[in-house]
């Protein structure tokens, strides 16, 4: 297992307990960022890719549907 790899694990695993104990404090915007954080960490497991290259493909992608 690569670091990269790793870091997938790690960023899914932090992504699911955001998700979980988002309900203890009652915030939906913790719930979203945990699932975003499990989201990039699935994509960096398959893919390889760093954290920051996958967060800025998802800014550019906002950015360039931002009128729809």
């Amino acid at each position: 297992m690569d670091r990269l790899e790793l870091e997938g694990k790690w960023n899914k695993i932090k992504g699911s307990v955001k998700q979980k104990y988002a309900d203890w404090f009652n915030n939906d915007t913790t719930f979203a960022e945990g699932k975003l954080e499990e989201y990039i960490g699935k994509i960096q497991q398959k893919t390889g890719r760093t954290k920051e290259d996958i967060e800025q493909e998802i800014r550019d992608w906002k950015d360039d549907n931002n009128h729809l």
